[in-house]
């Protein structure tokens, strides 16, 4: 099956087969939560946001390793519709629990790591790098994955990167923001951090809703600025 990046709630999971990581994405919860399960060949998996919904993220982790081993839970932003599953599914697998720094005391669970912006996660020989996006929260950080030079994943494109943007940009614009200051901080980071530095080809993970990439949402920026907060 061709991975489209459509899921609605209570519906399937889509997967998405890459040379380092195999992505699974689920709809959660009654606001239409994305959740992302990353597994690498070793079995090794990171889980990105258990928004809602805990026994299906654990039925989603059971698709990804027979073993139903869970090493990692990362929450993009403090957020009550992308935390409600989080203590009971880290009670459950024992995962370690990573987020933002400037969001970690208000997140309803223990937080063994708080992530920085250049910080590294790995799942497997998959390297994740932490991007942070200041402004939907003072704390949101997005997940960067880059594909590998050489691939032979059906779909799989050299050097692509992948993004996991939590309620930091979506298809049609940014996420929302509380005052000027804070969409000026969202709109500035998403330009020097996301839009500068990667490729067209980029594909965006958000955290409701469908898929997108930076080369269809890149000619908008000027209007997003104009739109305002």
């Amino acid at each position: 099956m061709t991975y489209t990046g459509l899921v609605v709630p209570g519906g399937p999971s889509q997967t998405r087969a890459l040379d380092e990581v195999v992505v699974r994405k689920l709809s959660v919860g009654p606001m239409d939560n994305n959740a992302y399960l990353l597994t690498a060949p070793s079995g090794e998996q990171l889980l990105i946001d258990a928004a809602a919904e805990p026994d299906r993220l654990l039925a989603l982790v059971r698709e990804g390793s027979s073993s139903s081993r869970l090493g990692t839970v990362v929450t993009t932003h403090r957020h009550a519709d992308h935390v409600g599953a989080l203590e009971s599914l880290l009670a459950v697998t024992g995962a370690h629990h990573a987020c933002g720094a400037e969001d970690a005391a208000a997140v309803p669970a223990v937080v063994h790591r708080r992530l920085h912006h250049g910080d590294v996660l790995t799942v497997g020989h998959a390297v994740l790098e932490v991007v942070s996006l200041r402004g939907h929260t003072p704390g949101s950080v997005a997940l960067l994955y880059r594909e590998p030079a050489r691939t032979s994943a059906a779909d799989a494109v050299p050097g692509r990167a992948h993004l996991f943007t939590g309620d930091s940009l979506f298809p049609g614009g940014p996420g929302k923001t509380a005052d000027p200051e804070s969409f000026h901080s969202l709109m500035t980071d998403l330009e020097d951090r996301v839009f500068a530095p990667l490729r067209d080809d980029t594909w965006v993970y958000p955290g409701h809703g469908r898929d997108t990439t930076l080369g269809v949402e890149r000619p908008h920026l000027a209007e997003w600025w104009s739109r305002g907060w």
